[in-house]
């Protein structure tokens, strides 16, 4: 046995030190909940790089955070004036399109990693993979593409923030997202990429959920489980603010 305890011993230290270099990842918040004060939020993601022997490297490592809502069909249409009327012209769906998608990284995009890997991982807007599906040509695909795309980065949902990872001693690492008020409810990840000579060596991810809270909550769930009651009620709420509206204004 005691012959046997050096053998052990160094097999020990051999697999420990050919272990895979981890991720620890945790989030500032599990549950972001809206209700009618809501005005956006930050979500802080941070953790810690798990180096084989606690052997930290010479050169700096990248650090990737992708942060991503529910997905779902999107229908984008081109408005043609015909006649003097502004009419739905050409449409091209992407069946997946997230409802919220944000990059912050260390570096720009393109310099962490060649196009293969960043377009696997989905590192990057013009990495998502939206599904499209249209009888157009990939000229007018790709036009449609652009325009959705833009108008979702106008308004705050799709993002990408090279510099924006604050890394500590090459160990410790924090991004900070952005939410903003129009953020779609759902289930959500962020996923955690460590990136060295263009290879992803490390990935992690960790959920988190957007819902509603108190009215806004209570508004949401029936509308979503009695969707013809609400109906109902929406129009004999609208009835009854322009009957009284009207009695006002008989008055004056």
């Amino acid at each position: 046995m005691q012959r046997r305890l050096p053998l052990l011993l160094s097999l020990w230290l051999l697999l420990a030190g050919a272990a895979p270099i981890g991720l620890i990842t945790q989030l500032s918040q599990a549950r972001i909940d809206i209700n009618t004060t809501f005005r956006g939020a930050e979500l802080l993601v941070f953790g810690a790089i798990q180096y084989p022997r606690g052997a930290v490297p010479d050169a700096p490592p990248d650090i990737a955070v992708v942060v991503r809502g529910p997905a779902a069909p999107v229908t984008v249409r081109k408005k043609q004036r015909i006649a003097g009327i502004w009419v739905n012209a050409a449409a091209v769906r992407f069946e997946s399109v997230p409802g919220f998608y944000a990059v912050a990284a260390t570096r720009p995009v393109a310099d962490l990693a060649d196009e293969r890997t960043t377009a696997i991982y989905e590192i990057g807007i013009r990495n998502l993979q939206l599904s499209p599906v249209s009888s157009a040509g990939d000229r007018v695909t790709r036009a449609f593409e652009a325009g959705m795309i833009a108008a979702r980065e106008r308004a705050g949902l799709f993002a990408e923030r090279p510099g924006s990872v604050q890394l500590t001693r090459d160990v410790l690492y924090a991004a900070r997202i952005a939410l903003p008020a129009a953020v779609p409810v759902g289930d959500y990840t962020a996923e955690i990429h460590l990136i060295r000579d263009g290879r992803v060596l490390a990935s992690t991810s960790a959920p988190f959920v957007i819902d509603k809270s108190g009215f806004e909550r209570w508004i949401y769930v029936n509308a979503q489980q009695h969707s013809f009651a609400y109906g109902l009620s929406a129009v004999a709420a609208a009835l009854l603010a322009g009957g009284l509206a009207a009695a006002i204004s008989r008055r004056r």
